[in-house]
């Protein structure tokens, strides 16, 4: 049995952030494989245009290259179409069947996730792992008992440990960065991608360059 970790988003661009969350995790939680899962169209931000899943998936590509256990699956791009997380996860869990599923969302994600499709049906399905800043309180009120009892805080150093339930929700503060993928989008417009490699992999800032991304 492996321990596999999906992380969805749209990625645009991936950034420094996104891929010290990988490396940690995939140390904390000690996963065999950590995949990024590109959105073609997050459903639940319908105002929002993101650049195109082929650019972003690419950019991902390239990032992951070089990493062994991480890569980047064109699972939700391969419609053309929006798709639920439900809907994916469903697939994800079907295709990995007899492995240990893990679901990673930032601390937005999980603020919002009551505005999710099958939101409890979805956390029921596997293992989650949130993703906090250190110092940062993430709220339980706004979900149900059912899902709170299945929450273990692993913040502040504390030891990743088997839940009493089949699946659990990991709270954990273990990545301290704060870079904005919609700051780097705006700054692009302003200065050279390529002065912002602190934020952005040098092989991502290229193709931002060459493609003419943000502009």
């Amino acid at each position: 049995m492996k321990r596999i970790a999906f992380y969805g988003g749209t990625f645009d661009p991936v950034h420094c952030g996104h891929l010290t969350i990988a490396k940690r995790l995939v140390e904390l939680f000690d996963l065999d494989k950590f995949i990024f899962v590109p959105a073609f169209h997050a459903p639940h931000k319908p105002d929002t245009k993101p650049t195109s899943a082929f650019h972003r998936y690419s950019m991902l590509c390239l990032a992951t290259a070089d990493e062994p256990k991480i890569s980047a699956t064109d699972v939700e791009l391969e419609t053309g179409e929006k798709r639920y997380s439900i809907d994916t996860l469903s697939q994800l869990k079907l295709e990995n069947a007899g492995n240990d599923i893990y679901f990673v969302m930032g601390a937005d994600s999980w603020s919002d996730i009551t505005t999710w499709r099958d939101w409890e049906r979805l956390l029921m399905l596997t293992n989650h792992i949130v993703v906090s800043r250190p110092g940062y309180e993430l709220a339980t009120e706004h979900v149900t008992e059912n899902v709170r009892e299945r929450i273990i805080d692993i913040r502040g150093g504390k030891n990743v440990h088997d839940g009493k339930f089949e699946t659990s929700i990991y709270f954990t503060d273990a990545v301290w960065m704060d870079i904005s993928a919609t700051a780097i989008r705006e700054d692009v417009g302003e200065d050279d991608v390529l002065d912002r490699t602190d934020d952005v992999p040098p092989e991502v800032a290229k193709y931002i360059e060459k493609y003419e991304l943000y502009r």
